[in-house]
């Protein structure tokens, strides 16, 4: 059991318990009440902003060592970006490095497109990020949630000739509607054991370096964004990558797409 669904097992049972003794023994302080809600409110919202948690959904987040063969998986969302994400596709060539790249299917056109067909080319995955990266995907209904994910594979699969079985929801965010449709679909969700916070504008490169490094360990998979979600700013991933790949050539880690992570 992962310690999520142990957190929701054990909230459950504290509120029956409560409900239990209200009826028995007539009704609690209304701060005891109060109390009791905002903690329950509180570790369901956990499990579905942090994907770690996996709360709701089996959500793949490192893989076992394997000391004869220590690898990490470096995973990029939010592109394609025709600003930077051939720029990365360059470094993980001169490294020799392969990587997941989870795109967001409405940016599978153009010069997108072409950039992601020479991804795949090159070896690395091509994974699902939903097809509009809707930031209320947690909050739609199931129908809603199958069609958008229905319209990105089939786009990735328009433009690579594969079709995927990875999927990391917009934001991470994670709910039993998500997990669900996902399941039907054929979806393994993934999460992340490392997190760059580079996805925003600002992010310091020295920094984020330093917060990856700490954490390439065999088994790992690591969340990096190559492209802003709405292009509005430049994403720091073709100054940062440099350092990420020295630390794991110099711990004797491979550069793996997920698949290969998973066996």
């Amino acid at each position: 059991m992962t310690l999520g669904r142990a957190l929701l097992y054990a909230s459950t049972v504290g509120a029956i318990g409560l409900g239990a003794r209200s009826v028995a023994r007539g009704p609690l302080p209304a701060p005891v009440v109060a109390g009791a809600f905002l903690g329950f409110s509180s570790v369901v919202m956990a499990g579905v902003l942090e994907p770690r948690l996996a709360m709701f959904a089996d959500v793949i987040n490192a893989a076992e060592p394997e000391p004869d063969a220590p690898r990490v998986a470096l995973t990029f969302d939010d592109g394609p970006s025709v600003a930077t994400t051939p720029r990365v596709l360059d470094l993980l060539a001169e490294a020799g490095a392969s990587a997941t790249f989870f795109v967001i299917g409405r940016k599978l056109t153009g010069e997108g497109a072409a950039i992601v067909r020479r991804a795949h080319a090159a070896g690395h995955a091509v994974a699902c990020h939903s097809f509009a990266h809707d930031r209320l995907f947690a909050l739609r209904g199931p129908r809603r949630v199958r069609e958008d994910l229905v319209q990105a594979l089939s786009v990735i699969e328009d433009v690579t000739g594969a079709r995927t079985t990875l999927f990391r929801p917009p934001i991470g965010h994670t709910n039993p509607t998500i997990a669900r449709v996902a399941e039907e679909l054929g979806l393994t969700m993934v999460g992340f054991s490392v997190r760059a916070y580079d996805g925003r504008a600002g992010a310091v490169p020295e920094v984020v370096v330093t917060r990856v490094v700490r954490g390439l360990t065999d088994g790992a998979i690591v969340l990096l964004h190559d492209a802003a979600e709405r292009e509005d700013y430049t994403p720091v991933a073709p100054t940062i990558l440099p350092g990420i790949l020295a630390a794991m050539q110099e711990r004797g880690l491979a550069g793996v797409t997920v698949d290969a992570l998973l066996g």
